[in-house]
Order: C-alpha cells, then sequence, then structure tokens
C-alpha cells in the first residue's frame, strides 16, 4: 500500500488529465473556453487544486526561460476515486497585453505559447498537460502590421524581452519587440525597426525603436517614438500613410541628438522618454507616404524570414519545455542553428508572486 502511495505520487499509477480547447485561436482581451478532463488512476487521488496558466518563451539578455504569466484556479479539493472520470470547465480571460503569435494563420518566428494545467496532489506538483494556444493580433494591430508589409518592410524576429517600458503603462513583466528590416526607402538612414505593441481596454500604445546608422564622426544608435490609438480607430485611416508618419518623426529625432552632441542649434523637438504620444484616436502622419507594392505582413511573414524550421521548433520546444526535455530542445536549437541560452535562472528573481515561475530550457 504505501510503495503503491508512492508509485502514485511519482505519476506511476496516478490521475490522468487532458485540458481540451474549444479553439485555440484567441486574440488580447478575448477568453479562451476549454475542459479540464480528469481520470483517476489505480488509487484514489486527493487532489487539492486544479489551476490554468499561459505560458510563454521570455528573454533576458542573451538567455531565456519560461514564464507563466496569468493563472486561474478551476478546480479546488476533491477526491478522484480510481477510473473515476470527471470533466471541468472554464474560461480563461487572456491579459489585453498578451504577445501575438500568428498573423494571418502563419506563426510569428521566436514566438511560442501555450495553455498548462497543473494538479496540486497531496502536496506535490504535476505540471500536467500543456496544449499550445495561437494569439492573432487585434484589428487596429493587424492594420499596423499590414501597413509596415505595405511599406516594404521585411519581417526578421520577434521575441519577449523581461522588463519594463519607460513612459507606458504596463501589467506584464515583459514586453514583445517584433522586428523588421528597414525598407528601401529608409535604408539609407535606418538598418532596422522594432515595434512593441502595449494593449489595454481602451487601445494601444504603440513603440518604434529605429536603429539608426552612423555617419562621419556621428556614431550609430537608436531613436524611439510612442504613438496610441484606440481600438475604434482601427478602420478609420489609411495606416500606410500613419504608419509612414511615425517613422519619419521618429527618424527626424536624430537631427536632434545629433545637433546635441555638437553643440549646434536644435531641430525637431527632442523626445522626452519615448515621444510625447498622440492621443488616442489622433494618429498623425507627416508628409506623403511613399508607397510601393509591398505583399502585406502576411506575405511577409509566410516567407523566408519565417520558414517551417521556425514553426516547427518553437513547437518542439513548448513541447518538451515541461517534461524534462531540456537535451531534445539543445540537439533541436542545434539543428536549425538557434541559440537558446541556458544559465541558472532558478525560481529567486524570476520565480512566485503573480506571474509564476520562470523555468530554464
Amino acid at each position: 500500500m504505501v510503495f503503491k502511495k508512492m508509485l502514485s505520487a511519482l505519476g506511476v499509477g496516478g490521475p490522468s488529465v487532458d485540458t481540451v480547447l474549444a479553439n485555440p485561436n484567441t486574440r488580447p482581451g478575448e477568453t479562451l473556453n476549454g475542459q479540464v478532463h480528469l481520470v483517476g488512476g489505480e488509487a484514489q487521488a486527493d487532489i487539492e487544486q486544479i489551476v490554468i496558466g499561459l505560458v510563454t518563451r521570455v528573454e533576458v539578455g542573451e538567455q531565456a526561460g519560461v514564464m507563466e504569466f496569468h493563472r486561474q484556479v478551476v478546480g479546488g479539493r476533491l477526491q478522484l476515486a480510481p477510473k473515476q472520470a470527471l470533466s471541468i470547465p472554464f474560461q480563461l480571460p487572456v491579459p489585453w497585453e498578451t504577445p501575438v503569435t500568428a498573423v494571418y494563420g502563419q506563426r510569428l518566428h521566436g514566438m511560442t505559447m501555450g495553455l498548462r494545467t497543473e494538479l496540486a496532489i497531496a502536496r506535490a506538483v504535476d505540471k500536467g498537460d500543456l496544449d499550445e494556444i495561437n494569439v492573432h493580433p487585434l484589428p487596429v494591430q493587424e492594420r499596423i502590421l499590414e501597413a509596415f508589409g505595405q511599406l516594404g518592410f521585411r519581417f526578421k524576429k520577434a521575441d519577449l524581452e523581461r522588463g519594463m517600458i519607460r513612459g507606458v503603462q504596463q501589467t506584464l513583466p515583459f514586453y514583445q519587440e517584433i522586428e523588421f528590416f528597414a525598407a528601401p526607402q529608409y535604408a539609407q538612414v535606418i538598418n532596422e525597426v522594432e515595434l512593441t505593441f502595449v494593449t489595454n481596454p481602451h487601445g494601444v500604445d504603440v513603440v518604434l525603436e529605429c536603429d539608426k546608422r552612423g555617419g562621419f564622426l556621428v556614431p550609430g544608435q537608436d531613436v524611439f517614438g510612442r504613438y496610441q490609438v484606440g481600438h475604434a480607430e482601427a478602420d478609420k485611416h489609411d495606416w500606410t500613410q500613419v504608419v509612414d508618419g511615425w517613422l519619419r518623426e521618429t527618424i527626424d529625432r536624430f537631427s536632434t541628438l545629433r545637433a546635441q552632441a555638437f553643440g549646434a542649434p536644435q531641430g525637431y523637438g527632442a523626445p522626452h522618454g519615448y515621444g510625447a504620444p498622440h492621443g488616442y484616436g489622433a494618429p498623425q502622419a507627416y508628409g506623403p507616404p511613399q508607397r510601393r507594392g509591398g505583399p502585406g505582413i502576411g506575405g511577409v511573414v509566410a516567407g523566408a524570414a519565417l520558414g517551417a524550421a521556425g514553426g516547427m521548433l518553437a513547437g518542439h520546444m513548448i513541447s518538451n519545455a515541461f517534461e524534462g526535455g531540456e537535451e531534445e530542445v539543445a540537439e533541436a536549437a542545434g539543428d536549425f542553428g538557434g541559440d537558446f541560452g541556458g544559465g541558472d535562472f532558478g525560481g529567486g528573481d524570476f520565480g512566485g508572486g503573480d506571474f509564476g515561475g520562470f523555468e530554464e530550457f
């Protein structure tokens, strides 16, 4: 009897859990619906708690790990008899700041996200089931991404950086960076652009970071712009023109930095933090856009920058991250030329709290 209890605690002959989502596709601010299916094992199980949580891959410098950033208790104490089947329905609100992982059905290279189910049994936690989910952009986010494609920007990659953006109100301890190679009409001035969305129920903070090329006696540096748009504005603007204006305004700030460096009179107003934001519903454009017949963000994401290998590897990573699959992940990273870091994240700075643990691959 004691031996059987020990086996159950180790997962041998214990209860099984299978979480089934009604739809694995969602958007920020929406709800994931599903059922947690439990089946009893060979002995009665005293379940203390059933928890579901959203997990994703977050980078800290050159290293990366898995962070749970949103969780919800879906079941309390219960006794599960041997072979007993039990289903528990749930509705999990998706935080507004949840990063985008797919655009027009194509995975963003570098992004992966899953719904994890945990069973707390006799003071032990079984991380149980893990289901991949796809987070699609909200309409205003989609319009802005499409504008980057129409302007000729080429998608590079996306990732999550742990930290807070100055001047932007965040509720999650990380932010997403969607990186683009510069379009031809900007390539003489900048190398790349990083796009960040910080979303709330009213609208979206759009943060642009332009990697500025250096010149004679002037080192390259980054310049920033921050803009705000409301959700209701999605279909009220020519977003190609708006985004072009944002980019030109942001790039123009470099002239101010250069003037300050050489002691010359200032030109365009110096940015404060990430620049003075436009109010919701009032995005402004500066000068006519230089249009080109780009493929749009859907075609860009589906192209070489994404690659089948990137999608396969992202799915492979998250499916193994909680099952002792570190060696398999490292091997897969080597096969595809990836670099997923390592190091000792432990539980200290990154674990506990409202956002759960941070786990090393």
